[in-house]
This record gives C-alpha cells, sequence and structure tokens, in this order.
C-alpha cells in the first residue's frame, strides 16, 4: 500500500494572537519516509526514506529550498561498502549540540541483514562531516531484527522485528540487547506446552532465551556497577589534583615550579599562618602561678621600639622533652634531678600596622603579669 506523506514545519508570528498556521515545506507523493530532523539552530531539515521497495533511490536527503538533496552526499546513498555506505535508513534525529544522528538497520524490505550494514552514524552539522559510526554486530541486531528509532544522548535503540531495545554508550560505541520479550515468550510457550500444543523443543528454546535474556540483565547491571565505581574513583583521583593549603597564609618558601612533576608525600611550599603567637618556654618553676588569659608584654627583637599586648592561651599539658623523638626514661640507671621546661602559648591581643613584621622564627622577651587572669 502506497501512503502519500507531507512535511510540514510550523511558522508563528511574533504579531500574531490566533493560533500558529501550517506551512507545507515539502511533500513526497510517491514515497514513503519513516524519519525527520530538525536542527534547532540552523533549522536545518532532514528526511530519510527505508529500502522497502524496488523503486528505493535514496537514504537520507536534507531539504534545500523545498527539494530534498542526498546527504551527506551522492556517494553514501548509493550502492557500495556497507560499513560506510547507507543500505536502509530507518530514522534520522538531530540532537542539541547540532549532530544529525542516522539509525541504519541494513535490512532491505525488512529482510535479510547485509553483513556489517547495522551502524549508528554520527554527522557534525558544522562541517557536514561523519564523526563517529558505530556498528553493530550480531550480538546487537541478530538475523531477522530490524531497528527501529533512536533517541540520544545516550542512544535507546527499538528493534521490531523481535521486541527489543538497544542500549548505545555514544562515548565508547558499545552497545547490549539489554530488554526484550523472552519472559513473554516463555511464558507462553510454558502455557502452551502444559495444554500439549507444542513442541518441547520450543519450551526448550523459550527456556534458553529467558536464560540468555537474564544473563545479559545481570551482566548489564554488574557493568553498571563497575561504571558508577570507576566513575566515584575518577572524581575522586580528579579531587587529588586539586592540593588545599591546611590553612589560611602566605607562602613563605616555594620549592616547586609550573610544568615539575612531583610525588606523594613531596613538599611543595611552606605557607605561614596569618595568625602568629609567641611559644615561650618557661622553667618548670616559673609556672606555678601562670594562668590562661593573664596580660603578658613581648617585646620583639626585630621591633625594639613598640611593646606589644598579649595573653596566655594554653599551657602545654606535658614539658617539651616528654614529647620529644627519644623521651628521657629516669626509671632506670642514676637519677640527675633536670629542671624540666614547659611550653606556653601566648597570643597577641593586637599587633595593627606591625601584622605584615612579626613573622615565625623571630627572638622575643615576654613579661607575664601573674596578678591577672582567673584563678583555679
Amino acid at each position: 500500500m502506497r501512503v502519500q506523506f507531507a512535511l510540514a514545519a510550523f511558522l508563528v508570528s511574533a504579531a500574531m494572537t490566533s493560533a500558529a498556521e501550517l506551512q507545507e515545506v515539502v511533500s513526497f507523493p510517491d514515497k514513503q519516509l519513516t524519519g525527520v530532523g530538525v536542527s534547532i539552530k540552523s533549522g536545518r531539515i532532514f528526511v530519510n526514506f527505508p529500502y522497502w521497495s524496488d523503486d528505493h533511490s535514496i537514504s537520507v536527503t536534507e531539504i534545500v529550498n523545498g527539494q530534498p538533496k542526498a546527504f551527506l552526499n551522492d556517494e553514501w546513498n548509493t550502492p557500495g561498502p556497507a560499513g560506510s555506505h547507507f543500505v536502509c535508513v530507518q530514522s534520522v534525529i538531530v540532537d542539541d549540540q547540532d549532530n544529525l544522528w542516522v539509525l541504519d538497520p541494513a535490512a532491505p524490505r525488512m529482510q535479510e541483514i547485509v553483513k556489517g550494514g547495522p551502524k549508528l552514524v554520527k554527522i557534525d552539522l558544522a562541517t557536514n562531516q561523519v564523526v563517529q559510526t558505530i556498528p553493530f554486530g550480531e550480538d546487537v541486531a541478530p538475523k531477522k531484527s530490524y531497528l527501529n528509532d533512536v533517541r540520544t544522548d545516550t542512544a535507546f535503540i527499538t528493534e521490531s522485528a523481535n521486541g527489543a531495545i538497544i542500549v548505545v554508550d555514544l562515548k565508547s560505541g558499545k552497545a547490549r540487547r539489554l530488554l526484550d520479550h523472552a519472559q513473554q515468550d516463555y511464558d507462553r510457550v510454558t502455557k502452551l506446552s502444559h495444554e500439549k500444543v507444542v513442541a518441547k523443543q520450543d519450551l526448550d528454546n523459550a527456556t534458553a532465551a529467558l536464560r540468555s535474556g537474564k544473563a545479559a540483565m545481570d551482566a548489564a547491571t554488574s557493568d553498571l556497577a563497575t561504571a558508577e565505581a570507576a566513575l566515584h574513583n575518577a572524581e575522586l583521583q580528579l579531587s587529588y589534583t586539586t592540593i588545599v593549603a591546611p590553612a589560611d597564609g602566605v607562602v613563605g618558601k616555594k620549592t616547586v615550579e609550573t610544568g615539575a612533576r612531583i610525588q606523594p608525600g613531596q613538599a611543595l611550599m611552606a605557607v605561614v599562618e596569618r595568625n602568629v603567637w609567641v611559644l615561650g618556654n618557661f622553667k618548670e618553676t616559673q609556672i606555678g602561678r601562670m594562668r590562661v588569659g593573664q596580660h603578658v608584654d613581648v617585646k620583639i627583637d626585630a621591633i625594639p621600639d613598640h611593646k606589644f599586648s598579649a595573653h596566655i592561651d594554653s599551657l602545654q599539658p606535658g614539658t617539651g622533652a616528654v614529647f620529644s623523638l627519644l623521651p628521657p626514661d629516669n626509671a632506670t640507671g642514676n637519677f640527675t634531678k633536670i629542671v624540666q621546661r614547659v611550653p606556653v602559648k601566648i597570643v597577641f591581643d593586637d599587633m595593627g600596622e606591625y601584622r605584615s613584621r612579626v613573622v615565625p622564627g623571630l627572638s622575643c622577651e615576654p613579661k607575664i603579669d601573674l596578678r591577672t587572669g582567673k584563678r583555679e
């Protein structure tokens, strides 16, 4: 049966307040088309004609000035190697990146598939060049199958002959039949087998097909889990490429240059915190009356003409020797009493204009007012 098709497009006038009008762009009274693709960026229109009859002469066309023009060119629309020529195009679609996707099930008259012909072709409309061709083997497009239509970004292709969905990863080009009617066929054949309507071989075939389908689904689920784990690992590895300073400050010493290769654990730079403090190592005989919050006057040798106001922030819970690399053990051998020192952290109240001049490593002399601070 011959069906007449007319291609129309919506043209909406900005000044119109009533319903939009339909305007015929081109008509094909003696051809059957199954796909239309329109570029939202350039307005280019593409249509395709499947090889369903003997009078088939062209597969993919672009509508130019109301007339069909072979696309990409005449060579792609004439018989030739199935991998680089259109055989029986069923669907065309233009994505939001202005790429034309052409689905070729390569099954003339919906009969036998041309070997090496089933494919999904990606064409960059900015250059009118083929940038990717995804071939489908017999595991995706088996004999007597017919790929029907496609959707992007991940391509979902329906297979109308046997009833299946093909999922295509457009980046890797890998494809897999994830869903088909194996379960329905198994249920139907099982019921008929119980009624002694079909042969046991048909039941065996349906059982094998169901098991194969479930195995494919399990494999797809495993692949998905693997891909998600790989994605998580890639994101984690990417985060390692950004090295964040542990504290706010300025770079005091830099040992790395742009383009240099680095190793794990390698020192790259020294960051000096903006909040500096004084670490006073007082004798244990001097801290008896020291308390947190006591006022401290600090004189820095590098700034002799200014006295800084500060206070005790904390006392280290242990002497300096206890936290050394090799702490002394006075439980053995001869015992000699040595006066220990306890680190005391002194924080500045306000450094004012001298902030940039107060840097780590300077020598200073703190004087603590033991009459101030909290009593315990």
